[in-house]
């Protein structure tokens, strides 16, 4: 089944008892139960709820998973997956990830005892090097944000499984549509599904699939004793979303190719970063992983004046956090996603004050090219 097609038709979207195409919204807290014990395979809706379910097994479906968990949203999946480990464990992370996952890592989990050595995972010499006796995983994104560096799955899967480290791959930027890591030997994936799998702006949500069963009842048990579940109507907010994504990531993607192309011929620009130009460093690599590049740009203006002059007076381009919408978004990464990084540490990994990292919406693109024209003069 071609990836269009599978997003609409899992099995999983269309309730089997009363035949309805949209699947119900199951609105309740807690279950009756036959007998004490007995139940219909629901008791409560922490542990469980046929609307999240049916979400849950959509997610497993698209990333080729045995399991899939959906949550309040991806910082509480990714904590759910951190919380597998424990104190005096050691991971190696790629060093240009989101902001909120090195806040976590750096602020949070650190507190427990949880070791971590940031790389730069797009050379997987630089992962042997950071390797210690008590390592038990390897946190990649790929595409990085907001530097979009590419890391190559298979090799990291084929480094990390005779070491028995868990490879976690967050797949926000791709979504299921464009690359699907646990067929390449990651072991469990997340993503923030406000991004593009929701695709709207209006629904805050985390998911994560696993290929393996034993990963899969550890994951469950965290995710219901730790409560950090998704509520049924965002579950169905997020299966309505999901339902469009082949559409609209394809026309992300040709709006995105055809900026970031535009952006290099404009003066007051020193450099752009997209996975989809020929010159970039990862452009080969992620075209053998991945089935597309994806809307997201990066781009480098002449200052970091110019850089915040030019987001205040977009007309059209949304200034604000959050990607992957409909809609065209657009931040400063130094200022926004990643102010939690402290600016020593984000200069050396290369995330500079003139940044602007931009999610490419569905709109004309050329109507796009004329708002930032515009508001670069």
């Amino acid at each position: 089944m071609k990836p269009d097609t599978k997003v609409l038709h899992t099995g999983f979207e269309v309730d089997i008892k009363t035949g309805a195409v949209s699947y119900p919204i199951y609105q309740t807290s807690t279950f009756k139960q036959e007998s004490p014990g007995v139940h219909k395979g629901y008791e409560y809706s922490r542990t469980g709820n046929p609307t999240r379910e049916a979400l849950e097994n959509i997610v497993a479906s698209l990333e080729e998973g045995v399991r899939g968990f959906a949550f309040s949203s991806g910082m509480a999946a990714i904590s759910a997956v951190l919380s597998l480990f424990s104190a005096g464990d050691h991971l190696v992370v790629s060093e240009d990830v989101y902001g909120g996952t090195y806040r976590v890592l750096s602020k949070v989990f650190s507190r427990s005892g949880l070791e971590v050595s940031y790389v730069d995972t797009s050379e997987v010499s630089n992962i042997e090097k950071a390797i210690r006796k008590n390592t038990r995983a390897v946190f990649i994104e790929t595409p990085t944000n907001p530097l979009l560096r590419i890391t190559d799955i298979r090799a990291v899967a084929q480094f990390c499984k005779p070491r028995n480290f868990l490879l976690v791959v967050d797949n926000t930027f791709m979504t299921p549509y464009w690359q699907k890591p646990l067929t390449l030997g990651a072991d469990i994936v997340v993503h923030s599904a406000t991004k593009y799998l929701g695709g709207h702006s209006d629904v805050v949500a985390g998911l994560a699939a696993v290929k393996d069963g034993r990963l899969a009842e550890q994951l469950h048990f965290i995710q219901n004793a730790t409560g950090g579940v998704l509520g049924p109507f965002d579950s169905w907010l997020l299966m309505r979303g999901i339902k469009t994504l082949g559409i609209r990531m394809e026309r992300h993607e040709k709006n995105a190719q055809e900026l970031a192309r535009w952006l290099k011929t404009l003066p007051q620009v020193k450099k752009v970063y997209y996975p989809g130009l020929p010159e970039h460093p990862g452009h080969d690599l992620h075209k053998s992983q991945a089935g597309g590049f994806g809307g997201m740009i990066s781009f480098e203006l002449e200052s970091e004046e110019l850089a915040e002059r030019m987001v205040r007076n977009l007309k059209l381009i949304t200034l604000a956090e959050s990607l992957g919408a409909v809609e065209s978004l657009i931040s400063i990464p130094s200022l926004m996603t990643h102010a939690s990084i402290p600016e020593e540490e984000r200069e050396r990994r290369g995330i500079k004050k003139a940044l602007v990292r931009l999610s490419v919406g569905i709109e004309n693109v050329e109507d796009l090219k004329e708002d930032i024209r515009a508001a670069i003069r």
